[in-house]
């Protein structure tokens, strides 16, 4: 069974960010009474959850469904994105999930891509920088040993050029962590067909930046800053060879769950295993017994795709010694 959980709750999304067009599939969500039936049948096997939209922030039942997880699957990491434009509702049910998840460490990563009206202008949306900054603001007053509030950017080509100067403002707001992603093309996004994906020198420029000024953080904070380390080698590399790097675990080690109830390998794929609705919610039959899941295992393990994607990443470098060992070295010289 997997250790990583991706769960997308919705497609929904107020942005329409220059990097995203998930908002054009709407899909049937799946229910609250759904993911009870799914979290239920999965049991406590999962180490970490991300729950993903769109904006999940939508949905009024969203902490509803992060804590049915929490009490069927009791994850060890329960991780949640947001844009931040929701300042009335997020800090409040931020406040419910943490409170109520207590054996879980909670992680929000506020999205911010640019600073001001620029990132009003990659998210599509008018006064999110504003929003967002309420936001985070309402969310600092957090007190509670398992909440970590981060900052997390995607690097795209539309700020690429701009990130010494963007990570330089984002870090005086005093993160507990501060992360990146690559804008990529994903099945999942809709974004097949979008030029964002910066070039490797350009990509090499900001993260050969990042890493000489990445603060010191604290913590657990600290081990997942040694994990992004590697993971920003690791993108560079698969971004140089074009080949995975390192052997995928997504379809063994991770997994995501679409909106509707499709199990994927992973979002860049967006390849069914099978649908939740169609196997009365059983997690595990599909994963132990349907041939697609098979296939894509197969064509996973003979290196017929290859991705930076930071989730599954994070999977195949655990599954990693020698990267394991390096985390550790990192953790231990910081």
């Amino acid at each position: 069974m997997p250790i990583n959980y991706t769960v997308s709750v919705t497609n929904r999304c107020m942005s329409r960010c220059k990097t995203c067009n998930v908002y054009e599939n709407l899909v049937k969500d799946l229910t609250l009474e759904e993911y009870e039936k799914i979290f239920r049948q999965i049991g406590k096997d999962p180490y970490w959850f991300t729950f993903s939209g769109g904006e999940q922030f939508q949905r009024k039942d969203f902490a509803d469904i992060v804590k049915t997880a929490y009490k069927y699957c009791k994850p060890k990491i329960i991780n949640i994105p947001c844009n931040g434009i929701l300042h009335n509702v997020i800090p409040e049910t931020v406040q419910e999930i943490v409170t109520s998840c207590p054996e879980s460490r909670i992680i929000l990563n506020l999205s911010l891509d640019e600073v001001g009206e620029r990132h009003d202008e990659i998210r599509g949306f008018k006064r999110n920088w504003e929003l967002a900054m309420a936001t985070y603001k309402e969310l600092k007053k957090i007190k509670a040993k398992n909440f970590e509030l981060g900052i997390h950017t995607v690097i795209s080509k539309h700020n690429v050029k701009r990130f010494p100067e963007i990570y330089k403002e984002l870090i005086k707001l005093n993160p507990d962590s501060y992360i990146t992603e690559i804008a990529e093309k994903r099945i999942e996004l809709g974004t097949m067909n979008e030029d964002i994906t910066p070039s490797l020198e350009d990509y090499r420029r900001a993260i050969h930046f990042l890493k000489a000024n990445t603060k010191s953080f604290k913590g657990f904070s600290k081990i997942i800053q040694a994990f992004r380390s590697n993971y920003y080698d690791f993108v560079i590399e698969v971004l140089k060879k074009e080949t995975q790097v390192l052997p995928c675990f997504s379809g063994f080690a991770s997994a995501q769950i679409s909106p509707d109830g499709e199990v994927w390998p992973c979002c860049i794929r967006g390849d069914t295993m099978g649908s939740l609705r169609d196997h009365n919610y059983n997690f595990k039959k599909i994963w132990f017994t349907s041939e697609k899941a098979k296939q894509i295992r197969q064509s996973i393990k003979n290196k017929e795709c290859h991705c930076p994607l930071a989730n599954a990443a994070y999977t195949t470098m655990f599954h990693n010694w020698k990267t394991l060992f390096k985390v550790g070295m990192k953790v231990i010289r910081s």
